[in-house]
């Protein structure tokens, strides 16, 4: 019994301890764009590096920790980032009812498609999941092409812009209150213990077809979110936005960041994000240095900048953290190595 109350104030200090980390983050952000420390265009470059992130870590559920290889996540952001634009262009709402609603009919739609395409996709594993679901982004991507009311293939055009800063902010935040309070679960626990071992998994009573509906739904639902963002930051939408590319590029942040790691799908998100803005002075060889660098880390770091490292406020407070420990160890190696040198 005191163990059990023991977790539970354990769970609550987390939860207050990064509800005020969440809140203090807000308020630097808010900060620095309104005393002019960031300028207009870099206030602005915050709205991709947050929906990237969405994507980076919505992907990772079913890459990192389902353990599975779906091709076709551009599809879902783009079943959200029409569905909400359909809405909004439909009808005529005061913003901060009309923008709230389109991303809950983003995220549902996406996730209805996810439920449709998971149910018979996910019966397959490896290379044929990955080219079934590749195939489904297409069909959908080809779907939207042909589709009179989508603008077929000059583009869906004359959306509001209601995409914010704030609203980034709001919706980042949730996606990752949403994927570490499943993984943190009992469900969470059943779709790691899937990636491990599938078989064993399903002789011990757990649910292998259920779980991975499950993580594909909730999936292909945040993807719609960060399509909803992506749709009313732009203001138009072009089909040939939500290809193979796009599915590609959202694979390689989990990739790099390490395959079941949330923080480290977050570090990608923001790095891919700026690599390309950084070396826009280098317009003419951007693209190559942004694939050598992609290159040099695959072969220096396999498995991605963080591995499966996981950030948290309270294991760094108590001294616990499997990082800060390292970065010790590195300090006091070298420490112990400039005194023996004096010595």
């Amino acid at each position: 019994m005191d163990r059990i109350k023991e977790k539970i104030g354990k769970t609550r200090y987390t939860y207050i301890l990064n509800t005020l980390a969440t809140i203090l983050l807000f308020a630097v952000i808010y900060a620095l764009i309104n005393f002019g420390v960031l300028n207009r265009y870099q206030s602005l470059l915050l709205i991709p590096i947050g929906f990237n992130i969405i994507l980076a870590v919505s992907l990772n559920l079913t890459a990192g920790y389902l353990g599975q290889l779906p091709l076709g996540h551009a599809g879902f952001m783009s079943v959200g980032g029409y569905a909400s634009a359909l809405f909004t262009l439909a009808v005529d709402l005061p913003p901060a009812v009309e923008f709230p609603l389109a991303i809950l009919i983003a995220a549902l739609s996406a996730a209805v498609f996810g439920v449709l395409i998971g149910l018979p996709a996910l019966r397959l594993k490896g290379d044929y999941l990955a080219i079934i679901t590749l195939g489904f982004g297409e069909i959908i991507r080809v779907i939207i092409t042909n589709l009179k009311f989508t603008g077929g293939a000059y583009g869906l055009k004359g959306i509001e812009k209601h995409t914010t800063v704030t609203w980034v902010f709001i919706c980042v935040t949730l996606t990752l209150f949403i994927v570490q309070t499943l993984m943190e679960s009992r469900h969470g626990r059943a779709i790691l213990s899937i990636r491990e071992d599938e078989i064993a998994s399903e002789a011990s009573g757990i649910s292998t077809t259920f779980y991975k509906v499950l993580a594909f739904t909730v999936s292909a639902a945040l993807a719609g979110v960060a399509g909803a963002l992506y749709a009313h930051y732009l203001s138009i939408l072009d089909p040939n936005n939500f290809g193979f590319m796009k599915s590609t590029e959202i694979l390689v942040m989990v990739v790099l960041g390490g395959l079941g790691s949330t923080f480290g799908s977050i570090v990608a998100a923001v790095v891919l994000t700026l690599l390309p803005e950084w070396l826009r002075s280098f317009s003419e060889y951007r693209m190559v240095v942004y694939a050598l660098v992609l290159i040099l880390v695959m072969i220096y770091r396999p498995s991605g900048l963080c591995g499966k490292y996981e950030f948290s406020l309270d294991r760094i407070i108590s001294g616990e953290d499997e990082g800060l420990k390292k970065i010790k160890a590195i300090f006091h190696r070298k420490k112990s190595g400039k005194e023996e040198v004096g010595e």
